[in-house]
């Protein structure tokens, strides 16, 4: 695995002379960032060498090399998720070949259903702290040079950068949310019951990715961001029949707000 994601990182040096020390994921519904990219360089996955290729509608499936607020970036348009039938490792190895390429922060944003009461579609929910019932992308083996076995995760999401978008959204009236992310495997949107566990054990919303990202991120000590924009809801009540079609439509109305948070959030890492 790890000669695979050193001849995958040296194939992108080499294509594109960069040492990006930002990566960034972008989820369902909100690729509307890559319009704010200085674009240099644009890969489709199928082109890079050992990359799974997406299979999801909404997910692009290119990795673009270039500059947000003269910050050098590298930006996955179209994620994997494990529901897709990939190995876990597969999952998150574009995040390892990241960390080979130079990064020193992630950023990720995802769709998700709110389980907080309080929550409303559309809202925004900075993410501080998740639930895993995803399957660990550490299993196995260690891999020594990416990270210790047993990694810490007292802190999986950036305290720095969260404090930092708490200031964006004060700055420019930006309402939102923050709390606890539950990661599922899917493809199936949760039943009633499902949720009613989700809110009881802890979490404040339910979604598909992220989590396998972030733990794999964290193994490598590096910092991670994350945020979720809330596409329907599973509040007793309030829970309606929803397709993947919702979720984007939701998303994309959200991307002026998301795409001006992380901008301003890129400017001062």
């Amino acid at each position: 695995m790890l000669n695979n994601i050193k001849e995958t990182a040296n194939f992108l040096k080499e294509q594109t002379n960069y040492n990006p020390k930002i990566g960034i994921i972008l989820g369902t519904g909100l690729g509307g960032l890559v319009n704010e990219i200085d674009i240099k360089f644009s890969i489709p996955y199928d082109k890079i060498p050992n990359f799974p290729i997406s299979t999801v509608e909404g997910h692009s499936g290119k990795l673009i090399f270039g500059l947000i607020k003269g910050k050098e970036v590298v930006v996955m348009q179209g994620r994997f998720h494990f529901y897709e039938g990939y190995d876990i490792n597969k999952v998150v190895f574009p995040v390892r070949v990241m960390k080979y390429l130079g990064i020193e922060n992630l950023i990720i944003s995802n769709a998700s259903g709110g389980v907080n009461p309080s929550f409303k579609i559309g809202d925004l929910m900075l993410i501080n702290d998740h639930i895993n019932l995803i399957p660990n992308p550490l299993i196995g083996k260690n891999i020594d040079e990416l990270g210790t076995r047993f990694p810490d995760m007292s802190q999986p999401y950036c305290p720095k950068m969260l404090s930092l978008a708490k200031d964006i959204v004060i700055e420019n009236n930006i309402k939102i949310q923050e709390g606890i992310y539950v990661g599922v495997t899917g493809p199936t949107l949760e039943t009633p019951a499902e949720y009613n566990y989700f809110r009881i054990i802890g979490g404040d919303t339910v979604g598909m990715s992220t989590v396998p990202e972030v733990i794999a991120v964290r193994h490598m000590k590096l910092n991670c961001f994350a945020i979720s924009v809330i596409t329907d809801l599973g509040v007793p009540g309030k829970i309606q029949v929803v397709t993947h079609e919702d979720v984007q439509n939701v998303a994309e109305k959200t991307e002026p707000i998301l795409t001006k948070l992380i901008t301003e959030l890129i400017s001062k890492i």
